[in-house]
């Protein structure tokens, strides 16, 4: 592995990252002390190992084989929020949706409320189009900044994207580090009334104090995924530790001890189910990501890598 002025660590437990509490290791775990040394990182490091950003892991399935190659944390140091002027906020890629929208409260920019109801980063919203409440990213981002797989750092306006619904064209392998936001001025009242209506309304209708990943299906076109699931009689489905939320039947929980496997094999279980009862295919918008346990061997576990490289469904 190449010097670096942040954190890095072998065959790093990810499961105290993500909010299911399943899945393996990673082989790497690199926390970056800010964008240049990530960037000097991965211009070092070998071509052929695979790198994965991850956020607050709300929306990621890691698998129980774990992670192979380096999986890049962005902390503190990417976590801030700084508004430029009356109506613009460059937001590091480590800072979540709670963040940014109380930063644009208190600086009177009105406009990116909807990432209060988002559990998330900076850097999962640009690359994913995150959205909620009728907004998307693509609504409020100016541009990003991202580093490339060969550590070559760009910046992205949004028309560079590629958006569409929950999905992006930015490069595999790439780290968003940055992004600016641009809103309009409004009364800091007025925002916070809007963020607490948000609150309200997620914490009536979603199991937030669940180990869940939040949504797990798109919505098709001109139908909503809990319902094609509730109408499939899923709500409540169980595989072993593994749950369909009876509060909002397109959340995935983990009730205690469930491995990511049963996760997943719950979640195609309800894809199967649904495509019987009315003939539509619900696509994941949970990221799966990692080997499964049979696709590692001894010599594999040994050395951190697996035997055969998987991408993910998602």
């Amino acid at each position: 592995m190449p010097i670096v002025a942040g954190r890095l660590t072998r065959h790093a437990p990810l499961a105290p990252l993500v909010w299911f509490k399943s899945g393996g290791a990673a082989d790497w775990l690199f926390e970056p002390s800010d964008a240049e040394d990530l960037a000097q990182f991965l211009a070092a490091l070998d071509p052929s190992v695979p790198v994965m950003p991850l956020g607050l892991g709300s929306n990621l399935i890691v698998r129980d084989g774990g992670v192979p190659g380096v999986v890049i944390r962005l902390g503190k140091p990417f976590a801030k929020v700084a508004a430029i002027d009356a109506t613009t906020l460059v937001c590091g890629g480590g800072a979540s949706g709670i963040l940014v929208s109380s930063s644009a409260r208190d600086a009177g920019i009105g406009g990116v409320e909807f990432l209060r109801s988002i559990p998330g980063t900076v850097g999962g919203f640009v690359r994913m189009n995150g959205g909620a409440y009728g907004c998307e990213t693509r609504d409020v981002l100016v541009e990003c900044e991202i580093v490339l797989r060969s550590g070559e750092r760009r910046v992205l306006s949004v028309g560079e994207l590629g958006y569409s619904y929950r999905h992006s064209t930015l490069p595999e392998g790439c780290v968003v580090v940055s992004a600016t936001f641009r809103g309009h001025p409004e009364e800091p009242s007025v925002i916070q009334t809007e963020m607490d209506r948000i609150a309200a309304e997620r914490e009536a209708s979603q199991p937030l104090r669940s180990r869940t990943g939040g949504s797990t299906f798109k919505n098709p076109e001109g139908h909503k995924a809990w319902a094609l699931i509730d109408a499939a009689g899923c709500r409540g489905l169980t595989r072993g530790d593994a749950q369909v939320s009876e509060k909002h039947c397109n959340f995935l929980l983990n009730l205690g001890a469930a491995s990511s496997a049963e996760i997943e094999a719950l979640g195609e279980e309800v894809r199967d189910r649904v495509k019987a009862q009315s003939g539509v295919e619900l696509t994941w918008e949970i990221q799966r990501v990692g080997v499964t346990c049979c696709e590692r061997t001894p010599r594999s576990r040994a050395y951190g890598w697996p035997v055969r490289r998987t991408r993910s469904l998602a």
